[in-house]
């Protein structure tokens, strides 16, 4: 069977070329003998693989030195928990974004720690914006400002981010990380799960300004002390040594195959702009996001009939373009375009839209 055009949120596609170096040296990397998931993670050998998939994200986001990249498990979830444990060490208060689910379970994780003050929240809107947030709401002393900076399920993104001061900006990239340019210095804390454009599922990557750890609560499990994982270069526990391992080959084919992140930002704009064209014209199919808000990376979208949704996706699914069913909490449809989407698979989608449409008005 050829392989199929994926759409989906995560985890999601990953390079072809990707998947056939993997491939190639699934049994014996390099000259070690034994493939990557035999290998010790104290060998030297596994030693220069997480040296090397450091050294190329560092290169890639431009993150400066007084900044620490952790390499953990856990899922970006467990940064919920992890998060106030480690940061709201000051007032124990913090502000919070409420812009769609996993802002809403970060908000509850965090709340058996510390108080959270919600300055925004888009979900009398259905979480299908990000909400006008007005200053004076914010905590000058609260020990964070989270965000979730795209919203996987909605559909939305933050074009600007809050203008928090001094007050550490935290933010959930899970969706959005490396699809985009930043200035890692804007923010306190960036974590993101990998599995959907950095690798496979099983690695969460934390980046982390050094004068934020050390504060971890007294009764913090170990396991989720920065501290801990930082000392120990992410070897403190047997890290997901071979999705480490796949990250790196998805980061050396960002910076060598595709020219880094600003040609990928142009890639992913032309993409994104390609499907809104469509939706924004179309009579059948219509976006549930409108303006700047948002995302390049998901577009849900609808057609007003749930058995036309259905009858979309099973034929579409048919047709060799799988995974675009909408979230299981708000239906409809969902085309999630990551890094690994390729141009072509979101014109071909396009066109095998236009058909359904004209089969179907």
């Amino acid at each position: 069977m050829e392989r199929v055009y994926n759409f989906s949120a995560g985890p999601s596609v990953i390079a072809e070329s990707v998947l056939k170096k993997a491939q190639a040296e699934l049994v014996n990397y390099g000259d070690a003998g034994m493939s990557v998931m035999e290998m010790s993670h104290r060998s030297p050998v596994y030693q220069a693989i997480i040296d090397e998939t450091e050294s190329i994200l560092r290169g890639l986001l431009k993150i400066p030195d007084d900044y620490s990249v952790l390499f953990l498990q856990g899922g970006a979830s467990s940064q919920f928990a992890m998060i106030p444990l480690n940061l709201a060490n000051g007032s124990g208060k913090i502000d919070l974004v409420l812009t769609g689910q996993w802002a809403t379970k970060a908000c509850q994780e965090a709340s058996k720690y510390c108080e959270v003050n919600v300055v925004g929240s888009s979900k009398e809107q259905n979480f299908s914006c990000i909400p006008a947030l007005d200053k004076s709401k914010f905590n000058p002393a609260a020990d964070y400002f989270y965000i979730c900076a795209n919203n996987t399920i909605y559909g939305t993104r933050f074009a600007e981010l809050p203008e928090c001061g001094n007050v550490p900006l935290v933010a959930d990239m899970s969706s959005c990380i490396l699809s985009e340019e930043i200035n890692v210095a804007d923010y306190g804390l960036i974590f993101a799960g990998a599995q959907k454009n950095m690798g496979p599922a099983g690695l969460t990557v934390v980046i982390i300004r050094k004068d934020l750890i050390g504060k971890a609560r007294e009764f913090t499990p170990t396991m989720f002390d920065y501290a801990i994982h930082d000392k120990n270069g992410s070897m403190y526990n047997t890290p997901p040594t071979f999705a480490i391992y796949v990250c790196k080959l998805v980061l050396e084919w960002l910076r060598d195959e595709i020219g880094g992140i600003a040609a990928m930002q142009e890639i992913n704009r032309k993409k994104a702009a390609m499907f809104y064209d469509y939706l924004d014209s179309s009579k059948l199919f219509k976006p549930t996001v409108h303006g700047k808000d948002r995302s390049f990376m998901n577009i849900p979208f609808v057609t007003g009939n749930e058995d036309k949704d259905k009858a979309f996706v099973k034929a579409a699914a048919a047709a060799g373009f799988v995974n675009l069913k909408g979230h299981r909490s708000v239906g409809g449809m969902r085309a999630s375009i990551y890094n690994a989407m390729p141009v072509e698979g979101v014109k071909k989608l396009v066109d095998f839209m236009r058909a359904f449409e004209k089969e179907n008005v």
